[in-house]
């Protein structure tokens, strides 16, 4: 069974989507650049709420996109998003397969997985990398976002976001600790305030493996090069992989 990580704190998501969306847009449009979008559609592994999605519409407008999502509260906000807009409507498919499980057509033209492959086991991405070479045509891209905190390591607690909605305000912390090898065991926790307040908190936990794009590139037969190098803990490093 293929495990949900986002279902718990999906309502909270989008605070997050749209801040992250903020320093991703930029590398990931770089590293869109050249793909030849006659070759097939965008492959959008993890598609979340559809910021990305929209980023990469931008920067190929002539593409067709398949958004693959598996959380269902997390693709309903995907659906609306691409359903709101005529321009999405028409290029972007929408599916609610994982990584595991994603059927896909004989060619794609460009490959985006943010916030997935940590996710996976060593056997799951072979399996991926396996999947997904045969159909990219030579020098397409698979972009690829990584946590960026270096070796496996504590984090100690830290606030990552303050919003306010309304008359209530969200925090969303952070931590992390170290397990076997490069997996560390992330901990989240959400908390709503109204008028100054503590009315509700949301905590979950999920285990991320600390990969290198070497690592990937490694794994997956393919040539490498980083787009944008890690900031603060938590912030992505996103490279690509190259056929």
């Amino acid at each position: 069974m293929v495990a949900d990580y986002y279902t718990a704190s999906a309502e909270f998501y989008e605070m997050v989507a749209a801040r992250h969306v903020q320093t991703s847009a930029g590398p990931l449009t770089a590293a869109l650049a050249g793909v030849d979008a006659s070759r097939g559609p965008v492959v959008e592994i993890g598609a979340g709420t559809g910021r990305i999605t929209e980023v990469i519409a931008r920067a190929l407008p002539a593409a067709s996109v398949i958004a693959a999502e598996p959380s269902v509260p997390m693709r309903a906000m995907l659906t609306s998003r691409v359903f709101g807009d005529e321009d999405l409507r028409k290029r972007v498919t929408v599916v609610a397969e994982p990584a595991q499980e994603l059927t896909l057509p004989d060619t794609v033209a460009a490959v985006v997985i943010f916030g997935v492959v940590g996710h996976l086991s060593r056997a799951e991405r072979v399996d991926l990398w396996r999947n997904l070479r045969g159909r990219l045509p030579e020098g397409a891209p698979i972009v690829v976002e990584l946590m960026g905190v270096g070796r496996a390591r504590r984090v100690p607690p830290f606030r990552m976001l303050r919003e306010t909605i309304g008359e209530q305000t969200y925090e969303w912390w952070t931590e992390a600790e170290p397990l076997e090898g490069e997996v560390m065991r992330w901990r989240t926790s959400w908390k709503v305030f109204r008028r100054g307040e503590l009315v509700r908190t949301n905590s979950d936990t999920y285990d991320w493996e600390n990969l290198s794009l070497e690592q990937l590139a490694r794994e997956a037969g393919m040539s490498s090069s980083l787009v944008s190098a890690a900031g603060v803990p938590g912030s992505p490093e996103i490279g690509r992989l190259i056929r």
